[in-house]
């Protein structure tokens, strides 16, 4: 479908603050006109991100409209997922216009009375990306009879870069010879790829159940499928949405997305972060009861160093772990992609597990 996005971020937007904003400028940036924040006016998306281009930051809804959107899209993904009230006003003028509404929080907007009769009065659709299907089943693991590879990723953190590092390596391990496909489980991966489930808004009895049917349809016409992973095992929040989607998906191998300054769980930090070692370990033995599922390959998030910093950072990984280490996002891709592939083609020498 033809979208043409205002990405609503207003005082938030940032690497940082506007998860499912920066994703979209990052992977489907012909489709944003521009982005609504009224403390960075007259700035650009490259700018402020470091990507995006000449995508323009606006300071008002009639400068954004000038640029002839159809859809307005909540940018943020705050812990929670709460709608700010704040921004009730500019989501109303969307709906007075006719723009759809895209969103990705807790708060379902179709479910809110204002917003559902100004949708309906004017034509507009709002899209709630964190909508669970209304019938899902519990885990049962009938991902064990996929030919399929499943490569999972899993994190020392939340937002760490477990989606980002997945599309990262989707085209490197493609361009290697096997089909390829993504399995969206969050609300901003939904968005970028066009299907997929967003796992913690799941009834935490069928989390399992979403993980093993979005893994099986991604596997229809792949050989590899790339899950996106969620939360960490480490969160006193988000565990059990990260074990769910590890029970549900069983992958045959996992790759590790850490933040080398990250120390201790964002906004827990009574919570410190252990060695790389001590989490990779942490996960394969979670795995081991249902499925060996090595972690293979280790993805840095290094936005907030230098150059220099960055691949210092890369070095003492690979020191530490033994492992292919990179920032896919910040430089090649490839050992993680030549990582997966060749688990793949390991895998394939043997009877199927």
């Amino acid at each position: 479908m033809s979208r043409r996005f205002l990405i609503l971020a207003e005082g938030h937007f940032g690497p940082q603050s506007s998860k499912t904003a920066n994703a979209c400028l990052r992977y489907i940036p012909n489709e944003v006109v521009a982005v609504l924040d009224s403390t960075q006016t007259g700035r650009t998306a490259q700018d402020i991100l470091g990507l995006g281009g000449a995508i323009p930051v606006v300071g008002s809804f009639a400068e954004g409209m000038a640029l002839a959107p159809t859809a307005l899209l909540i940018g943020i993904a705050p812990a929670g997922g709460q709608f700010p009230e704040a921004w009730r006003a500019i989501v109303n003028q969307s709906l007075r216009a006719g723009l759809d509404v895209w969103s990705g929080l807790h708060t379902l907007l179709g479910d809110d009375a204002e917003f559902h009769a100004l949708a309906t009065k004017h034509g507009a659709v709002i899209r709630d990306l964190r909508r669970p299907p209304a019938m899902l089943d519990v885990g049962s693991g009938r991902v064990r009879e996929l030919d399929a590879t499943i490569v999972l990723t899993v994190g020392t953190d939340c937002n760490i870069g477990k989606m980002t590092t997945q599309l990262q390596v989707q085209q490197a391990v493609q361009a290697r010879g096997p089909r390829v496909n993504f399995a969206a489980t969050g609300q901003t991966g939904i968005l970028v790829a066009g299907r997929g489930i967003a796992v913690d808004a799941v009834v935490a009895d069928f989390i399992a159940g979403a993980a093993e049917a979005l893994t099986m349809e991604a596997a229809h016409d792949a050989e590899i499928v790339l899950v996106e992973g969620q939360g960490s095992l480490l969160h006193p929040a988000y565990s059990g949405v990260t074990l769910g989607l590890m029970h549900g998906s069983l992958p045959h191998a996992m790759v590790l997305c850490a933040q080398p300054t990250r120390v201790s769980i964002n906004r827990n930090a009574w919570v410190p972060i252990p060695p790389l070692t001590d989490v990779i370990t942490l996960y394969e033995r979670m795995m081991a009861p249902l499925r060996p599922s090595p972690v293979i390959a280790v993805a840095l998030n290094t936005f907030d160093l230098d150059d220099e910093a960055a691949q210092q950072a890369i070095a003492r990984a690979q020191e530490e772990t033994g492992l292919p280490v990179t920032d896919p996002v910040r430089f090649d891709p490839s050992p993680i992609a030549e990582a997966i592939a060749a688990f793949h083609a390991r895998r394939k020498l043997v009877v199927p597990s």
